[in-house]
C-alpha cells in the first residue's frame, strides 16, 4: 500500500501564484466581507470587537492559505499521517490542560492565545483518511478488514469531542469522515447498512439517556419549539421572527430590530445569518447562499480535474466540511435543524474556525495548482 510519487514539471513561485484560483480566492473574500460588514452592525456602527478582527484574522488566515497551496500535493501527502496524529494528540490533552468556556472544556491555550483542536481534527481526519485510501486497491475500500482502520480514525476523536461535550461538531465529524469512505469507492450496500446503524445509534443514545439533558432539550425544541417559548425555544421563535420581518429586499442595512434591540443571543457567532437576513432580505439571504454554493461547486471541480487520488479525496473532503457547517447553521437558525452551535464559515465571529476554512482551502488550492502531478499507488503499477 505505499505510494511511489513522480513529481510533475517544477513551477517557480511566480507561476504558482498565477495559479492560483483567483475565481475561488474572490469567492471567499466575498463571504468574508459579508462577515465584517454584519459583525460591524452587530456592533451598533463600530469595528470593536468583532468587525475589525474578523478582517485582520482573515487577512492572516489567506497568507496561511496561499502558503499551503505553494506547496506541492506531494509533501501533504508525506504530512497527512503525522498532522492527524497530531490532532489526535492535542484532543486527547485537552481533559488535562484545556480551558473551560460557557460549561465546556474545548479550548487550549497557548500563547495567551485559545484555539479549538477539534477545528484543527477537521482537516486533520481529511488529510488522514485520504492518505489511508490513496494507498488501498478499488476492490480493497469495501472489504470489512480494510474498514476497521478508518473507522477507528474517525471514531477516535468524534467520541473525544462528543464528551468535552460538543454534539454538533462530533456529527460534523463523523458526517465528514463518511463522505470521503463513499467517495473513496464504498459499496452501496454497506454504505446503506451504516446509515441505518448510525439511526438506530442515535435512537439508543436517546433511549438509554447517553445524550446530555440540554442535548436532548435541544432535539425536543427542534421538534417543538412552542414547547418552551420563554426557554430553549426561544432562541429559534426570535430567529424565526427575524428572518421572516425581513421580507423580500430586508429592513435596510443596521436597521434590524431584532439585533438592534439584543432579541437574538449569540448575534456575533451562531445567529449571524439571521441578522443577514433581517437586515439584506430574502434577496441578500439568497445571495450569501448562492455565494456558499459557488464555493462548493468550484471546490468538487478542482477535485475532479485532479489527477491524484490523494488530491481528490483532499479536495472533496473540505467542501463537504465546509458544506455541512453552511447546512448545519442555515437549517439551524431556520428551525430546519437542531441548535447545536456550529458556526456559519468566514462570516461568523471565530479565529479557529476562520483558520481551519482558509486552511482546508489551501490543500484544495495545492491540489489545483499541482492538478497534473499524479502519484501513481503501488497497487497501480
Amino acid at each position: 500500500m505505499s505510494s511511489i510519487i513522480l513529481p510533475g514539471r517544477r513551477r517557480g513561485v511566480r507561476d504558482k501564484i498565477s495559479r492560483l484560483h483567483w475565481p475561488l480566492i474572490i469567492l471567499l473574500t466575498m463571504i468574508a466581507g459579508a462577515g465584517v460588514i454584519t459583525l460591524y452592525s452587530v456592533a451598533e456602527g463600530h469595528w470593536q470587537p468583532w468587525a475589525l478582527k474578523h478582517a485582520l484574522r482573515f487577512m492572516a488566515a489567506f497568507v496561511i492559505m496561499a502558503g499551503i497551496a505553494m506547496v506541492p500535493i506531494r509533501y501533504w501527502l508525506a504530512m497527512a499521517y503525522p498532522l492527524y496524529f497530531a490532532s489526535l494528540a492535542a484532543l486527547m490533552a485537552v481533559p488535562f490542560i484545556g480551558v473551560v468556556n460557557m460549561g465546556a472544556q474545548r479550548w487550549i491555550e497557548f500563547g495567551g492565545m485559545q484555539f479549538q483542536p477539534s477545528e484543527a481534527m477537521k482537516i486533520g481526519l481529511v488529510l488522514g483518511l485520504a492518505r489511508y485510501y490513496h494507498g488501498l486497491r478499488a476492490e480493497q475500500v469495501s472489504h470489512i478488514l480494510y474498514l476497521i482502520p478508518p473507522a477507528l480514525m474517525i471514531g477516535a476523536p468524534v467520541g473525544l469531542i462528543f464528551i468535552q461535550p460538543d454534539l454538533g461538531t462530533a456529527l460534523l465529524l463523523a458526517a465528514t469522515g463518511a463522505i470521503i469512505i463513499f467517495v473513496a469507492g464504498l459499496s452501496w450496500r454497506i454504505g446503506f447498512a451504516a446509515v441505518i446503524g448510525a439511526i438506530a445509534a442515535g435512537y439508543g443514545a436517546y433511549r438509554f439517556e447517553i445524550l446530555k439533558e440540554y442535548q436532548i432539550s435541544r432535539i425536543l425544541t427542534f421538534l417543538n419549539p412552542d414547547r418552551d417559548p420563554l426557554g430553549e425555544g426561544y432562541h429559534l421563535l426570535q430567529s424565526k421572527i427575524a428572518l421572516g420581518s425581513g421580507g423580500l429586499d430586508g429592513k435596510g442595512y443596521m436597521e434590524g430590530t431584532q439585533s438592534q434591540l439584543k432579541f437574538l443571543p449569540e448575534m456575533q457567532t451562531d445567529f449571524i445569518f439571521t441578522i443577514f437576513g433581517e437586515e439584506f432580505g430574502f434577496v441578500g439571504a439568497v445571495g450569501l447562499l448562492l455565494l456558499y454554493f459557488a464555493v462548493i461547486i468550484t471546490g468538487l471541480s478542482v477535485a475532479m480535474n485532479t489527477k491524484s487520488h490523494f488530491g481528490r479525496l483532499v479536495s472533496t473532503g473540505v467542501v463537504a466540511t465546509f458544506t455541512l457547517y453552511v447546512l448545519i447553521n442555515t437549517g439551524m437558525v431556520m428551525g430546519l435543524a437542531p441548535v447545536v452551535g456550529v458556526p456559519l464559515p468566514l462570516v461568523s465571529y471565530g479565529g479557529t474556525v476562520m483558520l481551519t476554512i482558509m486552511a482546508g482551502f489551501g490543500f484544495v488550492m495545492s491540489a489545483h495548482i499541482h492538478r497534473d502531478q499524479d502519484m501513481y499507488r503501488s497497487s497501480d503499477l
